[in-house]
């Protein structure tokens, strides 16, 4: 089947949209949605159809469909002020206004059999459209259910390979349950830090019960905001019960009601109000997490709930929540602010061992995020606020996750990161965030299957993180499991549209599977700088444009802070390998992050039999 959109065209056999005899290359996602406006066109398609239809299995926000119709426009080169081809109503869907046909035309009967048929009415020829419609609809849907339940929600690997299914339709175990952010309910709405907090300390505390499975604070605030029922957001989740509660505040007074439901009936399991001056809001905590595990029946899992690591400090703790509520931004800025109160809490709690745990991997960040290209002291405070935190909790798992991570990005102590990080498992295994570093230091080894499968647990409890899903991707990639990587990049972009670096690892994916015109496209996307750079350069070199790649690379290089390991890629790339050897020691140098993923990115496979790249790994202390 082909269509025929203003001047262009559309092979729906081959997926090719076309224009001129150019090809223009579409992410799967941003191809999807084009077939869906044109197969309705002129009709608008609202914005729960587009959900459904182009993001089949799992919940997605109005948000995540405007920001992937600017993508397509971007891409057609529409301007969604004076539109060519699509057109949207603010809230309701979008619609394409193009003039949209089909051009391939049925075989032509012989001379001697062809016979004249009456031609069909008008009415008759709506009928036929709109059942064509109907009909594509359908198998839209059925094709898009299928792929959901192959691809997109994984489920536990068996021998280093991912195999999938969707949580809605897997025994969802008894012992789960989801605790979604607390609404702040306080007159000035200036709470909202507050109420997040309770909801990851919850999150926390019941993770920490064995057998109980808990989606972690990615995954469940994802929904916070939007309208989504509490049966979708427990299909997403996979889970059999959901937490919610508010939260309001009145001068010292604190007023927390919470909510279990069992989500296959409605039906309240149990709820409870509580009322409690303000410098007893760690009983509030305790009493409410009690209460929970007690409804859960966690006695029948041998779990118990352990004492958390806190203060005492309602002032101390309220400057903590704030830090976690800046850092969870990810960005330079909400770093800065998170280093700054977390540094205040300690203040005025010097004992406050989880400050010290996330005030190390907030200054870790903040420090890769400097202007400078090396950030020595920066990165010596994380690890010593780190090693603060161990030595004044040592059974809190944040501690040694902190320092684990530290060690394995900063210091290449990989020995040291690994344990750690295993020790962090041991004591919270139901942690994915935890699970999810041990993945990196495994996947930084080069220990793949371990990886993925490390990967994939932290998934399974996280099932809407895009980093989590992302970097399951990465490692897939790096197995030459480039099949099952695509969905898992997809669905990272369809949970966080404007996530830059699962935007550039799609780019890459294009390359590999030798289609460097469309991994153009998608670089071109990217509002990274460093990332748009990097990927134009290597698909300019691809597509055999040998000046476009070299005045993209000396954009790149001519950058402050200098992205080495990037740099180095481009030249890998270009099969330049004595200078791409020349930036991996400089990146080695400069501790450039990117180079920690050395022993399996694959701009560097070709060069993994030189004795230059043994040494390397030799001089960061990697297997070869």
């Amino acid at each position: 089947m082909k269509y025929s959109v203003n001047d262009l065209t559309i092979d729906t056999g081959t997926q090719v949209v076309g224009r001129a005899g150019d090809t223009i290359a579409l992410p799967k996602l941003s191809y999807d949605l084009l077939l869906v406006l044109v197969r309705a066109a002129p009709n608008l398609v609202s914005l729960d159809e587009l959900m459904k239809l182009v993001w089949p299995g799992i919940v997605v926000s109005p948000e995540t469909v405007s920001q992937r119709v600017k993508l397509l426009r971007d891409a057609l080169g529409d301007d969604p002020r004076e539109p060519r081809y699509i057109a949207g109503l603010r809230g309701r869907g979008y619609q394409m206004i193009a003039a949209a046909k089909e051009i391939e035309a049925e075989p032509a009967a012989s001379p001697a059999t062809a016979t004249v048929e009456p031609a069909a009415s008008p009415a008759k020829l709506r009928r036929n459209r709109l059942l064509l419609i109907a009909l594509s609809v359908v198998f839209v849907l059925a094709i898009g259910w299928i792929l959901a339940d192959k691809f997109w929600i994984p489920k536990p690997i068996s021998q280093g390979k991912v195999t999938t299914a969707t949580p809605a339709l897997a025994a969802i175990s008894e012992k789960s349950i989801a605790v979604l952010p607390f609404v702040d309910m306080s007159e000035k709405k200036d709470q909202e830090y507050f109420s997040d907090g309770l909801s990851e300390e919850l999150i926390d505390m019941l993770s920490k019960v064995r057998e109980l499975r808990v989606p972690a604070r990615t995954s469940s605030f994802y929904f916070k905001g939007k309208q989504v029922t509490i049966a979708d957001i427990a299909k997403a989740l996979g889970v059999a019960h959901v937490l919610e509660g508010s939260v309001r505040k009145s001068g010292n007074t604190l007023r927390v009601t919470a909510q279990l439901i069992r989500v296959d009936n409605g039906y309240h399991v149990w709820s409870e109000t509580y009322d409690r001056k303000l410098d007893d809001i760690f009983k509030i905590q305790d009493d409410i997490a009690g209460s929970v595990v007690k409804a859960l029946k966690v006695s029948l899992m041998g779990g118990v709930l352990p004492e958390s690591a806190g203060t005492q400090n309602v002032e101390a703790y309220n400057l903590y929540l704030q830090g976690r509520q800046s850092y969870n931004e990810a960005n330079v800025s909400g770093y800065q602010r998170a280093v700054t109160a977390f540094q205040a809490a300690i203040a005025l709690d010097p004992d406050y061992a989880a400050a010290y745990a996330d005030l190390a991997l907030a200054q870790l960040w903040l420090s890769s995020d400097t202007d400078n290209a090396v950030d020595v002291p920066g990165w010596d405070a994380a690890l010593a606020d780190a090693e603060k935190a161990i030595a004044l909790a040592p059974g809190l798992a944040a501690g040694y996750s902190a320092r684990g991570f530290v060690r394995t990005i900063y210091r290449f102590d990989f020995a040291g990161g690994q344990s750690d990080l295993d020790k962090a498992l041991k004591l919270n295994p139901g942690d994915a965030l935890v699970l999810h570093r041990s993945a990196v230091l495994l996947g930084v080894l080069g220990k793949l299957p371990a990886a993925i499968a490390r990967e994939e647990q932290a998934l399974a409890l996280d099932p809407l993180s895009a980093e989590i899903c992302m970097r399951l991707a990465f490692f897939l990639v790096a197995d030459q499991q480039m099949g099952l990587a695509r969905p898992l990049y997809e669905k990272a972009l369809a949970t966080a549209p404007n996530s830059t670096l699962a935007l550039y690892h799609l780019g890459e994916l294009e390359l590999l599977e030798h289609q460097p015109e469309r991994a153009l496209a998608i670089f071109r996307q990217s509002t990274v700088e460093d990332y748009r750079l990097t990927g134009q350069a290597k698909a300019e070199y691809s597509l055999g444009h040998s000046d476009p790649s070299q005045r993209n690379l000396e954009q790149l290089i001519a950058k402050k802070p200098t992205p080495a390991t990037a740099i180095a890629g481009v030249y890998a790339w270009r099969s330049e390998k004595d200078k791409a050897f020349q930036w991996l020691e400089r990146a080695y140098s400069e501790r450039d992050v990117g180079i920690t993923w050395l022993k399996i990115d694959f701009d560097f496979r070709a060069m993994r039999e030189d004795a230059r790249y043994k040494a390397l790994l030799k001089k960061m202390n990697l297997p070869e």
